[in-house]
């Protein structure tokens, strides 16, 4: 192997073309060593000086010489002056990501034409510039940054259910009993086909129910948490827009569990005049200067808003509170 300012002798493993990046062949048993060509992604030693048949001897710029490479590139899209450049098939550079970035353009890329490039000779140090294979098409990403930033915002964005268990006691600790209809305040299991839920009759002043929950592990409560109610009027009385006033209590480690002050307050109205066993949906946001962090509990009732209840009755079908996530780092 001669050596010359940076360029090396090399025997060609196949036919070579002027201006290609190229790789020592697996295997090789020669020296100096056969050389192919470097691939998609792939690592190179150098640049071909000029073309050769395989098994003739070929000089190589070596990727550690001083000064501007000529290579030969493929347009995947406007390749201008500064475009950061990858490796390609056949000993080619291409502006689409694959492996780790190796220089950047002087020169604005046509197809098929020789490209003074910059390379450089470390390894890529930024996620920004090095690849991602993607073979078992789990995103649409192409460089490790891009795909750090979408783990990260699914992450940072993901949302979790706490299930609010059907209340079963009455806030001032009365078990319920099965739904009775008449002029009652107090609500009970509504146990017909497929309208499972606890029920109130159209009463001025509802009773309220209760019911606890724990604040998950992972739960952001630097982030509102938002309580949703599934319920359906029976009638469809224009008048009665019913909400449900929510009170909220935290039992924190270290306070006093009846300490704490409410921090609930009415959700959104049903529509009045939706038809009769309609399933709606109404939410109450629970902010988060009042959340607290794990270990700790949510304390709740649940009642239909006072004056809301004219004329129609109220089924609650289902409670949960939805909450951001946060990352847990140990």
């Amino acid at each position: 192997m001669s050596w010359n300012n940076g360029i090396a002798t090399f025997k060609a493993g196949e036919d070579l073309e002027a201006k290609r990046r190229v790789k020592i062949e697996s295997g090789t048993t020669n020296d100096p060593p056969e050389i192919v060509y470097a691939d998609a992604g792939e690592d190179f030693i150098g640049v071909t000086e000029y073309a050769v048949a395989d098994g003739d001897m070929v000089a190589v710029k070596m990727n550690n010489a001083p000064g501007i490479f000529e290579i030969e590139c493929i347009v995947d899209s406007a390749i201008g002056r500064g475009t950061v450049l990858y490796g390609a098939a056949d000993g080619k550079v291409s502006d689409e990501s694959s492996g780790t970035a190796q220089g950047i353009s002087i020169e604005v890329g046509a197809d098929g034409k020789h490209i003074r490039v910059a390379f450089w000779n470390v390894k890529s140090t930024t996620a920004a510039t090095v690849s991602v294979d993607n073979l078992g098409a789990y995103t649409s990403e192409v460089t490790a940054e891009a795909c750090l930033e979408e783990i990260y915002k699914s992450l940072l964005s993901a949302q979790g259910i706490i299930p609010i268990p059907m209340p079963n006691i009455t806030d001032a600790g009365v078990a319920l009993a099965a739904f009775s209809d008449g002029d009652s305040p107090t609500p009970g299991f509504c146990v017909t086909a497929k309208g499972l839920g606890i029920r109130w009759n159209n009463h001025g002043t509802p009773t309220p129910v209760g019911t606890k929950v724990l604040v998950p592990p992972d739960a952001d409560v630097t982030a509102n948490m938002t309580l949703s109610i599934l319920a359906a009027k029976v009638g469809e009385t224009l008048a009665d827009a019913i909400k449900f006033t929510i009170a909220a209590y935290n039992n924190d480690v270290g306070e006093l569990y009846d300490d704490d002050s409410d921090f609930g307050g009415d959700t959104d109205a049903m529509t009045g005049d939706a038809t009769s066993k309609t399933v709606q949906h109404v939410t109450r946001t629970l902010a988060l200067a009042n959340l607290t962090a794990y270990p700790a509990a949510m304390e709740l009732t649940i009642q239909p808003k006072d004056g809301t209840l004219g004329t129609d009755d109220v089924i609650m079908l289902a409670a949960w509170i939805t909450y951001t996530k946060k990352l847990l780092t140990s």
